[in-house]
């Protein structure tokens, strides 16, 4: 989605923080010793550690790819078990989506609570103290500075399309409809897929933000095949800033806005464009 940022010294996006997940192999077996002690104890050993290697296999690394899958997946399945507003039992997620990541569950966990809360509007808590049951809460404000982007008080869609914002201004204010998908599609947003917080996702985006003004949709001259590209609208404009989306951003990658420097300068700008009185036309000759 983003430019990468300057290194501050601490894991500075999701991608590398799911990199280091699953690293280091599990401890070596002890090996058994051909030169003492007789062949039945060296068959009790060999035994031993067959039965070990059963009970525990070894875990080797996931790829960034395999772990976007699994959060992807644990999100659509706690949404989905939320419609029936019962408690999320964590003996269900771990039976049904997590398998063989039981290792890092709680860093799948986190990750799929920041993904529902950035993206989303939820927010996952648990139902009472080592209770082992989760639901989710309409927050409906992923983040306080940007409450008036929300014209219509805050809705599921407005989390989608603040990342959409995102996307654009970091991609320098007009990014292609095809990259738009392929970072979505890590959320588990996809174009011919119904969604069940967003309902038709290419609607959306390519209809609804645009008849509301949020997005401008434009196709692209001279592409085979066929491509479109996404600008802000003038609602958007008028809604929010440059300095708000990319705060945005910044708090959805748990970073500061700064850390985008060419970003950050150009939502300066912006911000002090808007802060100078507009200049009246020239007065009336008397």
């Amino acid at each position: 989605m983003l430019q990468k940022p300057r290194s501050r010294g601490r894991p500075n996006s999701q991608a590398e923080r799911e990199r280091d997940w699953g690293r280091g192999a599990a401890e070596e077996a002890p090996s058994t010793s051909r030169g003492a002690g007789s062949s039945q104890e060296a068959r009790s050993a060999s035994s031993q550690g067959s039965r070990r290697a059963e009970a525990s296999p070894e875990v080797g690394p996931r790829s960034q790819q395999q772990l976007e899958l699994k959060v992807a997946e644990l999100v659509q399945f706690l949404l989905i078990k939320d419609q029936k507003k019962i408690p999320i039992k964590r003996t269900d997620i771990l039976k049904h989506v997590i398998g063989d990541y039981k290792d890092i569950f709680p860093d799948l966990l986190k990750l799929a609570a920041e993904r529902l809360e950035y993206v989303f509007g939820y927010k996952l808590v648990e139902l009472e103290p080592k209770s082992n049951t989760y639901i989710l809460i309409n927050t409906l404000e992923p983040v306080e500075e940007d409450a008036e982007v929300r014209g219509d008080q805050g809705t599921p869609t407005t989390g989608l399309l603040m990342i959409v914002l995102g996307l654009i201004f970091m991609k320098g204010n007009t990014i292609k409809e095809t990259e738009v998908w392929d970072f979505l599609r890590r959320l588990g947003v996809y174009p011919t897929k119904k969604h069940l917080v967003f309902g038709d996702p290419k609607k959306l985006i390519t209809e609804e933000f645009v008849r509301q003004r949020y997005l401008e949709y434009r196709r692209i001259p001279h592409t085979d095949p066929v491509d479109y590209e996404l600008q802000w609208g003038p609602r958007t404009n008028l809604e929010t800033s440059k300095m708000k989306v990319l705060k945005f951003v910044a708090k959805v990658h748990n970073q500061d806005p700064k850390d985008w420097p060419a970003q950050y300068c150009e939502a300066l700008a912006d911000e002090e464009a808007r802060a100078r009185p507009e200049t009246s036309g020239p007065a009336p000759s008397s």
